[in-house]
């Protein structure tokens, strides 16, 4: 089951799909309605296919295994809801692996679940209209490292990282995936500075700042974050289209009217307060991608030198 079939969830799920694995999309809204109607179609630089992908709207609508395997895949803010809605229907004993940025959610789903597995998503990719979703990274479509949380590898981590290389991924069982994860929350600070900066280099001083503080923290906790692995692909356009912003800056186009930040810069902002490291730039980051995302505002809030100077005072109302 990959809960959660936006473009990170649907891009794994059609790919898992294509390789004859057993999968079912949880999907809401109009994306169920038109995977469910007219299947899901993966558009990549090399290919573009509509899958018969099965999907369901909830998961009271699955009658789970002792064998499945749960992908949560919906950003942080939505993992709450899922997980009760999840462990209301499922055996406590199903494998559930969390293909999500930031740090939280494993720790959320341990809370219900015995088995849970980090995956460290690199992942390009874009939900751009109900039942289409697209990958822009080829020939490997992007990387999927896994472990057992809060460590180690077994034999679901080695079958899931089988898996994901046998559908065009690069993965590793790691037992150590956490580092991973933590290195790759330092590489999502720039989400929110794409989401009020707008994307590319103009935000690049504010994105270099962001990770100074975030590996500041990291080191003040004691949290040792790994780099991030290499894959033998690059970023292509799809029909001659560039893939825009990164999750935080689809989702304030698409005016979902909420944003992953809190679960990102403010995970450093919590480790700042948590262990006396000052974290300025990221906390008003935070503050201000909340806002956008709650009035309904497009990326590209102020420029570089506006939110500078707001550092030293209140941000702008």
């Amino acid at each position: 089951m990959v809960y959660g079939a936006g473009a990170v969830g649907g891009v794994i799920g059609a790919r898992l799909f294509q390789q004859g694995h057993d999968v079912t999309l949880i999907a809401r809204g109009a994306q169920y309605e038109a995977v469910r109607d007219r299947g899901l179609r993966l558009d990549t630089p090399e290919e573009s296919v509509t899958l018969p992908v099965p999907v369901v709207d909830r998961p009271s609508k699955v009658t789970f295994q002792p064998d499945d395997v749960v992908l949560l895949a919906m950003k942080t803010q939505d993992t709450l809801p899922a997980l009760a809605e999840l462990a209301a229907v499922a055996p406590p004993y199903i494998v559930v692996a969390c293909a999500q940025n930031g740090v939280e959610n494993e720790r959320l789903a341990l809370r219900r679940f015995a088995r849970v597995y980090g995956i460290c998503v690199l992942l390009p990719s874009a939900f751009s209209e109900p039942g289409v979703v697209e990958a822009y990274l080829a020939p490997q479509t992007g990387s999927l490292d896994v472990g057992r949380y809060p460590a180690g590898t077994d034999g679901p981590a080695e079958s899931l990282a089988a898996a994901f290389a046998g559908a065009t991924f690069a993965s590793k069982a790691r037992p150590d995936i956490m580092r991973y994860k933590y290195g790759k929350l330092v590489s999502n600070l720039n989400n929110a500075v794409e989401v009020v900066i707008g994307p590319g280099e103009q935000g690049a001083d504010i994105e270099r700042l962001a990770r100074e503080e975030g590996e500041a923290c990291l080191r003040a906790a004691g949290i040792d974050a790994a780099a991030g692995v290499a894959i033998v692909s690059r970023i292509r356009p799809i029909r001659g289209r560039e893939r825009g912003g990164g999750s935080s800056y689809q989702s304030l186009r698409r005016g979902t009217g909420s944003i992953e930040t809190d679960y990102l810069n403010g995970e450093i902002v919590l480790l700042g307060r948590e262990h006396g490291v000052p974290t300025p730039v990221n906390d008003l980051l935070r503050r201000l991608a909340n806002r956008m995302a709650h009035e309904g505002l497009q990326p590209g809030l102020m420029t570089p030198e506006e939110f500078l100077a707001a550092l030293d005072g209140p941000a702008p109302g």
